[in-house]
């Protein structure tokens, strides 16, 4: 389960999106090469917008999904990235970092920006799965 590896990852000094993006590595689901891709994406890409947990998923679903996936389908990407901004709204509201960690420092923004990359993980989880 990659939501159980993200938080440990998140929980010892990996960012949002780094965390989902090794725990994925770890379980097979992408290559080690996009690690280092995912660590621009914290911090909402350094400028506060959009939430790190959201964008290294939105890679990962490219990854797997994007043009010339092994599924044969073009556009699976951009459904799957649909729904995951979907279902994460329905969760959090928005998916500006700045706005969802508005008002938090350190302890306090940590245990948010934990429910988010959980949330992420659980929407990435059931996105992923491919039913044939």
């Amino acid at each position: 389960m990659i939501k159980d590896k993200a938080l440990e990852y998140f929980m010892n000094g990996y960012s949002c999106s780094e965390s989902i993006t090794k725990s994925c590595i770890d379980e097979g689901i992408c290559s080690a090469e996009l690690l280092p891709c995912s660590t621009t994406f914290s911090a909402g890409m350094s400028s506060g917008c959009a939430c790190g947990a959201v964008t290294s998923s939105q890679m990962i679903l490219g990854y797997l999904f994007g043009r010339d996936n092994k599924f044969g389908n073009k556009v699976f990407a951009r459904e799957k990235a649909a729904l995951l901004v979907e279902e994460f709204k329905k969760r959090n509201k928005i998916t500006c970092c700045r706005a969802l960690c508005s008002g938090l420092e350190g302890s306090a923004k940590k245990e948010h920006c934990k429910k988010l990359v959980a949330d992420a993980c659980e929407i990435l989880e059931d996105l992923i799965k491919v039913k044939v």
